[in-house]
């Protein structure tokens, strides 16, 4: 495919999402949650990664659960998202008084509040949990937030995707050095800046860290930033509440996420991650492959292949 066509097929896509993202804006979060207990199902019967790497992900964290009961918990957790997927539109197009009208509860707000008065800044571990995108709307409505940005893959679709996530106030930085010096000052200005915990690194950017029992390569940077601005460490999610709205809650972090250690810190970190899906596990991304990379390749071990989960 030549250059020219790739892009008029990109600039295609990008504009049938975006009035996908439009229309959807506009429905209920009830239509919505309907939308995605109909297309829940299609998503487990029809795509065979995503349905293969939540069954992986779910025997190795609840290995003592019956089978039936993990087949129900993906299915569960597949049509938690595709109501994140159907609710993309809601968070970053609907009228922000809309948006604000379905945040029915916030619990742990104290939290941030009383480290901003002490002078600290805070950081917010956002985990792949729930409605994040809802998450950092309430969060950018409500204190000076930045947080790290990728580009998505379809170019054209980047400054849709930035509105969305800007319109309150947030200000998105790059995920390189310079971006990581923008987070700096932030907490230093004692405002707050998000974080996705439960992202794999790049090698290089993290170590081996136990999630769930099982060692995740988890990013290093959390460690980085508290040991030079003393910042308060929460976590933070958007609850979905199917068809009515969001429960935003705030969990103070794992004690150990304030070491200077690093293995020692990311494991906090994923204790805080555990700690929020605790809240219900069926609202995770267990699709997602946490453990991709093994420890094993770091060590030389002969077909590391096998060792793999995925």
């Amino acid at each position: 495919m030549s250059g020219s066509t790739s892009s008029r097929l990109q600039a295609l896509q990008a504009r049938t999402i975006n009035a996908l993202w439009r229309r959807l804006s506009r429905w209920s979060l009830t239509s919505l949650w309907r939308g995605a207990r109909l297309l829940g199902p299609a998503v487990y019967g029809l795509s065979k990664r995503e349905r293969r790497v939540t069954h992986t992900n779910l025997a190795v964290v609840y290995p003592d659960m019956p089978i039936r009961t993990r087949k129900a918990l993906a299915r569960q957790s597949l049509r938690h998202s595709a109501a994140t997927m159907l609710e993309l539109g809601h968070a970053w197009l609907a009228l922000p008084e809309t948006v604000q009208a379905h945040i029915l509860e916030v619990h742990g707000r104290d939290k941030l509040d009383s480290a901003r008065a002490d002078g600290r800044g805070v950081i917010v571990l956002a985990p792949h949990f729930g409605n994040w995108e809802v998450l950092n709307f309430w969060l950018s409505s409500h204190f000076p937030f930045t947080a790290m940005y990728e580009p998505p893959k379809i170019a054209e679709l980047e400054p849709i995707i930035r509105h969305g996530r800007e319109r309150m106030g947030a200000s998105l930085v790059p995920t390189n050095p310079r971006g990581v010096a923008a987070l700096l000052k932030a907490l230093k200005r004692s405002e707050a800046i998000g974080i996705l915990p439960d992202q794999e690194p790049s090698w290089g950017s993290g170590v081996f860290a136990p999630f769930f029992g099982r060692s995740a390569y988890t990013a290093t940077l959390l460690p980085k930033l508290v040991a030079r601005t003393q910042a308060r460490v929460v976590t933070g999610v958007a609850l979905r509440v199917p068809g009515k709205g969001f429960a935003i809650h705030f969990l103070d972090a794992d004690e150990r996420v304030y070491s200077e250690e690093d293995v020692t810190s990311a494991t906090g970190v994923n204790a805080s991650v555990e700690a929020s899906i605790a809240l219900d596990p069926a609202q995770y991304q267990w699709e997602y492959k946490r453990y991709r990379k093994v420890v094993e390749e770091t060590q030389g071990v002969a077909n590391v292949k096998s060792y793999r989960l995925y």
